[in-house]
């Protein structure tokens, strides 16, 4: 009986986990990293872009967003939707061929990779034969044509890719059509590029690498034209009347030709070289579009005087009697142009440039071409990312101050809304407001709207205002000299060049009740700054604290502190530092936080930490942590070199030594062996070891920033008695080490002149001296102590203060739970000593039921250096859930990860994404959307070469669909033989309907 009672309580624990907690990577946030092809479906209004590292990300109206994996590791070099179909077709590096389809699945679309195809040549072929060069989706969205690198072009069908031989073009068969007169048609090198008559779906020009164009009639198998440029081919398009060519070349020219001559041997001379007669970089891609009204716009990439401008990366917009070289600061990977209209064939709407770190999207309807602001992929790395902060529940007074400063911000981009309308988002509206705020190497603090599937951003804060820097503050990048050619004109935010090192922003603390930001860097600098409406000028005052406190024998060999700027600043409106603390030595601030009600931050270095009243600007309490073995805290970042070279020394020292020893006691090493071992197994029979824990040894007070500060807490809680509870500050250092300081405060109406006092009350030294990590309270009811002001705004119940309180102590090998005020140790959990993992992030979170609303549990969420995930209950201190979230080798994605107070979590994938997950089952943010093929554009469907209709191919693509399900349900369903009938029999019936 008290087996199945005890078997029912297990399960009804399993169920309620079930409710609280479900593990799921959700989202991706930011820009794609190392982008290598774009695609655009202008049926669809769908935007894809492919990676170096075989992902496929499609983007939409925003919220609209597909992620989907290649098997192969392999880059992706084209990506061509099917003409107004749900379909694409991506080329990877390794030639092959992959269909993906947006199937819908419950009301909701889903991307689906449903074939793959690699070109077979014949027996004893060169691989150049089958190498894929140029894709080329036909209108009919039944053909692709695929020429390769041995000048062939090959016909496949989709969706199902079947080769159609008969149909394949030869090299044998282009070159003798060729003019006898033509020089180079021995070697017409690869297929440049492939583009069909947007007039004639029956014409396609061929361009090969040589320079020759030839004109092919797919209905007839047979060369109508051929275009003889000598010089090497990079792109060429069709006007819009399917009158002429324009190709573009490696000499940095472009050439129109007219289609229908017999002979094109005149057209040659009409070149242009549009940078001057001066050695030119190639055009690599060149479109022309017509327009209502006035000549069309022009666009190309490259083309610049090679000498002079090599290194540039540029797009050309050339419209009427406006010419301006749109200058970015990576390498461009492919652009395309949005037109207006109802179905998208008007006037040039937009110009959307991928470049290697960036989207931008330029307004070619308004004067000036204005950028367009995304809402998704912002390169979060336009400086490289140092820290994070995340924010929930932000309340709606603050949000739309920050809305209103970030849009004072924002008067230079365009008002046109985002061009890229694809899809519907079916995602229900976020509860809450939530803030990602992240620290950046050149001192800015961005602040983006993390509420739903997009990362917007809202607001940018910079420090660099208030020190002497390098940078011109009269140094506009946009502006350009008039009468500068190339007419340059730079544009896209990514800049990763950085004015000094030591702006870096390394924590960050915000308080979302008072308005309250404060802000750390590298070089020891720790700024307060208040949310102000109105510009202000003003001087910030540098307060200097001395963390080493008088002690001799140290010398500081790291950087300098940075040089506060004595006259007035004029500070725009938004966050304003109005108090900034300088510690001595300058070394990086490792931890930080705020307390708004009691008008304090405390911080803390690899040397100690400190406690500042920013209401009457005093420094309330230093404490130095150093150890006086530990000279590496002496070296800032940028003399680690020096120190590196110093331990290799002191490691080859070992190493002498040991064999040294060896040698020396060779002869009495086996007999002392044995003893070594006899005294080991008497000791291992003396302790009382589980048998899944590991014996962790105590780490050396000698070892390397043992002072460091590595986490910082306030308490409101009892340290001298049970009776009578006090402000706190608690710190953890890199040695395990807690201190604990009161402090007195002095009454409301005396805050403003009554000095705050600071006096130690405990300290505690963990057995193994392991890092601790974080450091939580838990009041009378065993709830963490709620945020400062929280209780004051009625958005969390007042801390329980009848029974007595617990400290939990989270160290990087387990988590302890000590009694206050006593501090005598309750309970504990181990880690390292069961699985051998280390805790490097940890978050106290609330995880709401996904059945009953009323219901929800606190609870501890840590990440491991196994890249696991963890939830801890409390006050428990027992393990729930443990899921595999971030490979272990990803030290960076480790090391960057933040979490937020309802389940959910941000890491970096890559320098310019963050990944989204979620251990909460009630709390998820994921893209829900759906797309379809617009109803209006089944009439635009083509006749395919040859007399099949595009319907006839969807109702080919039908079948083969239906079969696929039949056989997926017969691999993959657990069913019975039955069952496994009836479903064929459905999804069958399904599709013929």
């Amino acid at each position: 009986m008290k087996r199945f009672r005890r078997h029912g309580q297990e399960s009804q624990r399993d169920k309620l986990k079930q409710e609280l907690f479900q593990f799921n990577k959700t989202v991706e946030h930011g820009f794609p990293h190392q982008p290598s092809a774009l695609g655009y479906s202008p049926s669809l209004q769908l935007l894809a872009i492919g990676t170096r590292y075989g992902s496929i990300k499609l983007y939409g109206a925003p919220g609209v967003e597909f992620v989907g994996l290649h098997d192969e590791n392999t880059a992706v070099t084209q990506v061509h939707f099917l003409p107004f179909q749900l379909e694409l077709v991506t080329l990877l590096d390794d030639n092959s061929l992959h269909m993906w389809t947006l199937r819908a699945h419950k009301g909701l679309s889903e991307l689906l990779e449903v074939g793959r195809f690699t070109l077979t040549g014949p027996p004893g072929a060169p691989p150049s034969v089958t190498r894929v060069t140029a894709v080329l989706a036909h209108s009919s969205g039944e053909l692709l044509l695929l020429g390769t690198e041995g000048g062939h072009v090959f016909v496949v069908e989709v969706p199902g890719f079947r080769e159609l031989e008969e149909r394949n073009i030869s090299l044998d068969q282009v070159a003798d059509s060729v003019p006898d007169d033509y020089i180079g048609r021995r070697n017409l090198e690869h297929v440049e590029t492939l583009q069909e008559n947007p007039v004639d779906p029956n014409q396609v020009v061929i361009g090969y690498g040589r320079g020759l164009m030839v004109v092919w009639d797919l209905a007839g198998h047979r060369a109508t034209q051929h275009i003889p440029a000598t010089q090497q081919l990079e792109s060429m398009v069709w006007t819009e009347d399917g009158g002429h060519i324009l190709s573009s070349h490696s000499d940095g020219s472009y050439c129109r030709w007219t289609i229908g001559r017999e002979s094109s041997k005149d057209e040659e001379e009409k070149s242009d070289i549009p940078y001057g007669h001066f050695p030119c970089k190639a055009i690599s891609k060149i479109v022309q579009l017509p327009t209502a009204e006035g000549p069309p716009f022009l666009l190309f990439s490259g083309g610049m005087p090679r000498a002079s401008y090599g290194d540039r990366h540029c797009i050309s917009v050339i419209h009427n009697k406006t010419h301006v070289a749109l200058d970015f600061t990576s390498r461009i990977i492919d652009f395309f142009v949005i037109r207006d209209g109802p179905q998208h064939t008007g006037d040039p709407g937009a110009l959307v440039v991928l470049v290697e770190e960036e989207l931008v999207v330029i307004d070619l309807q308004t004067d000036g071409w204005p950028l367009i602001q995304t809402p998704y992929l912002v390169p979060l790395h336009s400086s490289a990312i140092t820290c994070s902060h995340h924010v929930s529940a932000i309340p709606l007074k603050l949000w739309d101050r920050l809305l209103s400063a970030g849009q004072l911000q924002s008067t230079h981009y365009s008002k046109k809304p985002w061009p890229i309308t694809g899809g519907q988002y079916l995602g229900e509206d976020p509860p809450q407001r939530d803030l990602l705020l992240t620290g950046h190497e050149d001192g800015t603090v961005r602040f983006w709207d993390a509420s739903g599937v997009c990362l917007y951003p809202m607001y940018k804060l910079s420090t660099a205002g208030v020190f002497h820097t390098d940078a011109d503050p009269n140094d506009n990048m946009n502006q350009s000299s008039e009468g500068e050619w190339p007419p340059f004109r730079k544009v896209g935010c990514f800049d990763p060049y950085s004015d000094d090192p030591r702006l870096g922003v390394q924590k960050i603390h915000l308080c979302k009740y008072s308005g309250y930001l404060t802000v750390a860097g590298t070089a020891g600098q720790i700024l307060v700054l208040e949310l102000n409406d109105e510009e202000a000028e003003q001087t910030v005052e540098a307060k200097i604290v001395d963390l080493l406190q008088g002690q001799e024998g140290f010398c500081w060999k790291g950087h300098t502190r940075l040089d506060v700027r004595e006259e007035p600043v004029l500070f725009p409106p938004g966050f304003q530092p109005f108090a900034l603390v300088q510690c001595q030595p300058p070394a990086v601030v490792t931890a930080l936080t705020l307390h708004s009600e009691w008008k304090m931050v405390a911080f803390g270095t690899s040397h100690g930490f400190g406690l500042y009243d920013y209401q009457q600007k005093n420094t309330v309490l230093l404490k130095c942590t150093l150890n006086p073995s530990d000279q590496l805290a002496m070296e800032g970042p940028l003399s680690r070199v020096k120190s590196i070279k110093k331990s290799l020394r002191q490691s080859f020292r070992r190493i002498r030594r040991s064999r040294v020893s060896l040698r020396k006691h060779h002869v009495n090493n086996a007999a002392k062996l044995q003893e070594a071992n006899a005294r080991l197994e008497a000791e291992l029979a003396e302790m009382e070891l589980a048998p899944v824990q590991r014996k962790i040894e105590a780490r050396s007070s000698d070892d390397s920033f043992t002072g460091l500060v590595r986490t910082l807490y306030f308490a409101d809680t009892f340290l001298s008695d049970s009776s009578h509870h006090s402000a706190s500050l608690w710190a953890g250092t890199n040695g395990g080490s807690v201190f604990a300081f009161m402090i007195r405060m002095p009454s409301v109406e005396h805050r403003a002149d009554e000095p705050i006092t600071a006096h130690p009350a405990k300290e505690i030294q963990l057995m193994h001296r392991a890092p601790v990590v974080g450091i939580v309270v838990l009041d009378g009811l065993g709830s963490p102590l709620p945020d400062p002001l929280e209780a004051a705004h009625d958005l969390a119940r007042s801390p329980a203060m009848q029974a007595s309180h617990h400290l939990l102590v989270v160290s990087e090998e387990q988590f302890k739970v000590f009694t206050l005020p006593k501090v005598s140790a309750k309970m504990k959990l181990k880690l390292t000593a069961l699985d051998g993992s280390r805790v490097r992030r940890m978050g106290v979170a609330s995880f709401g039921s996904s059945r009953a609303e009323a219901y929800g549990e606190s609870g501890l969420v840590v990440l491991t250096n196994q890249g696991d995930l963890n939830v801890v209950s409390l006050p428990s201190v027992k393990m729930q859930v443990q899921h595999p979230c971030i490979r272990r080798e990803d030290v960076r994605g480790i090391a960057s990860c933040v979490f937020t107070k309802h389940g959910q979590g941000f890491y970096l994938i890559s320098p310019s994404e963050f990944e989204r997950f979620s251990l909460s089952a009630r709390n998820v943010v994921e893209s829900r959307s759906l797309v379809e093929v617009p109803a209006h554009v089944a009439s635009r469907r083509r006749v395919a070469p040859g007399g099949a209709t595009a319907d006839n191919g969807n109702a080919r693509r039908g079948l083969d669909d239906a079969e696929s399900t039949a056989r997926s349900v017969m691999e993959h369903a657990l069913l019975n033989d039955e069952q496994v009938l009836e479903e064929i029999q459905k999804s069958l019936e399904a599709e013929s309907m």
